[in-house]
């Protein structure tokens, strides 16, 4: 997994401050430890945005204007249900031999059999919640696609454990994470057939 350098300055926590923070293109944001003192700062959006939406997960040296730096990862991130604009984030920090949990973001690899049929692949969970050391971490969990045919799903249970040494996937092992469906037309032409088939009618 790639560490990152992303530069964060100590900020005020005032009445409307985050506002005015988010109207200069910064984002206001937590860095916390358990037993140690919450530190309330600002970091520049455009470089937030490109971790938060990146299809990698990171571990972050957070960069203080005095020079100093603390290795975190985001744990959360809050979004404006109007704009999707990032408006909060929290990191936590991290040692090197600390446990952690971390959201890893799921990609796929191959060509599925179903979307080869007509089916549509559809990615249920696009992360899902790992634990482990930091630097165990993936950046990505790799998903073989290839044998799913139309109406099948690969579930948390079905990912081989042994390509993530040391990890523990958190999510429910009966979850699914990635499904293909049946096209449109296909579904149409399912139901069409169901609706034909005789029904016993109870009148003499």
């Amino acid at each position: 997994m790639e560490t990152i350098v992303l530069g964060v300055a100590p900020r005020e926590i005032k009445k409307n401050a985050a506002g005015r923070l988010r109207k200069t293109g910064e984002v206001p944001a937590v860095v916390y430890h358990k037993g140690e003192e919450t530190i309330a700062v600002s970091v520049n959006e455009i470089a937030l945005n490109k971790l938060v939406h990146s299809a990698e997960s990171h571990i972050i040296d957070l960069k203080f204007p005095d020079g100093n730096v603390k290795r975190s990862f985001i744990k959360d991130v809050q979004f404006d249900p109007v704009t999707d604009r990032v408006i909060h984030t929290d990191f936590q920090l991290v040692s090197a031999h600390e446990v952690i949990e971390m959201d890893v973001p799921v990609a796929v690899e191959g060509d599925a059999i179903g979307v080869e049929k007509g089916g549509k692949l559809q990615i249920i969970r696009h992360s899902l919640t790992v634990k482990g050391k930091p630097g165990d971490m993936p950046a990505h969990i790799t998903i073989d696609v290839t044998a799913l045919e139309i109406g099948h799903s690969i579930h948390v249970r079905e990912i081989a454990a042994e390509a993530f040494p040391g990890l523990e996937i958190m999510d429910d092992r009966d979850t699914p994470v990635v499904t293909v469906l049946a096209s449109k037309k296909e579904a149409e032409a399912t139901e069409a057939a169901a609706g034909a088939t005789p029904e016993t009618s109870g009148a003499a």
